[in-house]
């Protein structure tokens, strides 16, 4: 990883962001809504969760699109409950790629479907700062 990435993920921990609601329902209610919306996928909820927006050039944004991808993530400090049992309870979860984010607080992966419950914050980095922090 060159200084630069890592200056720049360095920042985008480290940086407070922008205040965002997540869903204020009870554990129970997030559940059933998941489990309805999404019922072939797996839901992980999860509190003190921060969306982060890739800032790309237009090509980038474009290979982005065409894979059916949008250019947000996930990292959440708190696991709620993984209903398929690959996260405990308390441990940290950064995602993957979105591919939808519904109502505010439905973040959807290809594999998972994120469920923010509580407040959060949004910052915005560079694909760059955000890929290495998966390396």
């Amino acid at each position: 990883m060159e200084l630069e990435e890592i200056q720049a993920a360095s920042e985008l921990l480290s940086t407070p962001g922008k205040l965002r609601p997540g869903s204020g329902e009870t554990q129970e209610t997030l559940i059933r809504l998941a489990q309805t919306r999404f019922p072939n996928k797996g839901f992980c909820i999860v509190q003190q969760w921060t969306i982060v927006r890739g800032v790309a050039s237009d090509e980038d944004l474009t290979k982005i699109h065409v894979h059916g991808h949008l250019p947000l993530f996930v990292f959440a400090e708190k696991v709620i409950l993984d209903s398929r049992g690959r996260f405990d309870y308390g441990n940290w979860v950064r995602s993957t790629m979105a591919i939808s984010f519904q109502d505010g607080f439905l973040f959807e992966t290809k594999n998972t479907v994120y469920v923010l419950m509580g407040d959060g914050d949004e910052r915005s980095a560079s694909l760059a700062a955000i890929l290495s922090l998966y390396q």
